[in-house]
């Protein structure tokens, strides 16, 4: 195994052609990425939280008034938020220097994903979401990257707590007394929060601990929702009047009625409890070692975990010292972002084609946009069906016909993938028999560079 291609490929998101012959420190590369600063991105020329809610407020006067085609303006208005957004993250990953940080992004907005898919409200959002909850916090605090993520928009809108009332608080008496009829408690978030983002499904808690969680957090909402705040449109809120009074228990904790404090001081716990250490370690051991990750290496990451308090920089540093990271028995496949990514990123493209962002939705791997809350899968089972497969090689073809340079020396591939002996890629690589784009498709098509 070669270390700096382990370094560039497993732990980085691609290395480019003659770059392993530069890197003498494979380890102190990886560690000088963990800085703070470098997982931010610039919002320069990127949508605003202003231009999300002008155009939200356009689709919904336009659904208001029954406009079809001010209704399917709004909607592409909507729509070009997210593709610029996609391509700044896709640009990102295409040209950084310090691309360690970035699969830390990648990750932990995977972990504490919200869906485009899944709603509508949010497909405005998802950008603002991974630049204002994830970045800042991926090398801080686990607990302030997850409280980032419930006060956010883009989370209480995909999880629908943005809509959740307390059974018994004022606006549920006024409901009642309007309607008639309850209103009230949405479980969804609270379930989430417990299953996919802390302790985990088997961390022992009960539907019982569930419903108190999702009481601790009746009231945390998003402004403008209501019909008097279309000023403050687009922001965390807590509504105080939907908050559900009274104490509740939580995992045998008991929390006295104390409006959105309340809620930190529970998701806090949360974040502290063992199970959470044991269940986000086997998650990142998963993604950086192996499909099954191994006990000694998610017991030293959970360790870690547990004596920093969830200090993701400690956590990030220990990563790179595994052992089994560096086993060159272990093998992750890459996930078609990671695919997409490495191609550009091995030919010294500066950003992605805009094209990228649909062949991203081609492979089933669009940013954004798991079908699920638990976010996209991370292992072979998900990724290597063979119609997959089969997509890859197709795609291998047309960005070797399409890059600039692409058809120059497609040799130089066998610089950005480890290859044992006996391997036939040297041979299909340098046999000058065959087109030069046709030997560059083999190789970025072929099994080689499909593993990280």
């Amino acid at each position: 195994m070669n270390p700096a291609l382990r370094a560039l490929n497993r732990f980085g998101l691609g290395a480019r052609i003659g770059e392993a012959e530069q890197l003498s420190d494979p380890r102190g590369w990886l560690a000088a990425q963990l800085r703070p600063e470098l997982a931010l991105l610039s919002a320069d020329g990127l949508p605003t939280h202003a231009d999300v809610e002008e155009a939200t407020r356009r689709l919904r006067d336009a659904q208001r008034s029954r406009d079809q085609d001010a209704v399917r303006e709004a909607r592409r208005t909507l729509r070009t938020i997210l593709e610029t957004e996609e391509r700044a993250v896709l640009d990102r990953r295409v040209s950084t220097d310090q691309p360690f940080i970035e699969r830390l992004v990648a990750f932990w907005s995977n972990h504490l994903c919200v869906s485009v898919a899944a709603k509508a409200r949010v497909v405005p959002l998802a950008g603002l979401y991974e630049r204002e909850a994830i970045r800042p916090h991926v090398l801080g605090s686990f607990a302030d990257l997850v409280l980032a993520s419930a006060h956010h928009p883009a989370m209480l809108l995909y999880l629908d707590n943005a809509e959740s009332i307390g059974p018994d608080s004022r606006v549920a008496r006024l409901l009642s007394r309007r309607t008639g009829a309850p209103r009230g408690l949405n479980e969804n978030y609270a379930r989430e929060l417990m299953e996919l983002h802390t302790v985990g499904v088997d961390g022992g808690y009960t539907q019982d601990d569930v419903i108190q969680m999702a009481r601790i957090l009746t009231g945390w909402s998003v402004a403008g929702i209501g019909p008097r705040e279309a000023a403050r449109a687009g922001s965390f809120v807590f509504r105080r009047a939907a908050h559900e009074p009274g104490p509740k228990t939580l995992l045998g904790k008991r929390y006295r009625e104390d409006g959105e404090a309340e809620g930190e001081r529970a998701i806090r716990d949360l974040c502290a409890h063992p199970s959470t250490a044991r269940f986000v370690s086997t998650k990142l051991v998963r993604h950086f070692v192996s499909d099954e990750p191994p006990s000694s290496a998610v017991d030293r990451i959970a360790g870690v975990f547990r004596e920093s308090g969830g200090d993701l920089s400690e956590i990030s540093h220990a990563l790179v010292t595994l052992d089994e990271a560096w086993n060159p028995d272990t093998r992750k496949l890459r996930t078609p972002q990671d695919w997409v990514v490495a191609t550009l990123r091995a030919l010294h493209a500066r950003e992605a084609p805009p094209s990228f962002v649909n062949v991203l939705r081609e492979l089933r791997h669009p940013l954004w946009a798991p079908s699920a809350p638990k976010g996209y899968g991370d292992t072979v089972r998900e990724w290597a069906d063979p119609e997959s497969l089969m997509q890859r090689a197709e795609l291998a073809r047309s960005v070797s016909r399409r890059i600039p340079g692409a058809r120059a020396e497609p040799e130089r591939l066998l610089q950005v993938v480890d290859v044992e002996d006996g391997n036939p890629l040297p041979g299909m690589l340098t046999d000058n028999g065959v087109a030069a784009d046709e030997r560059l498709a083999l190789g970025f098509g072929g099994p080689a560079f499909q593993w990280r």
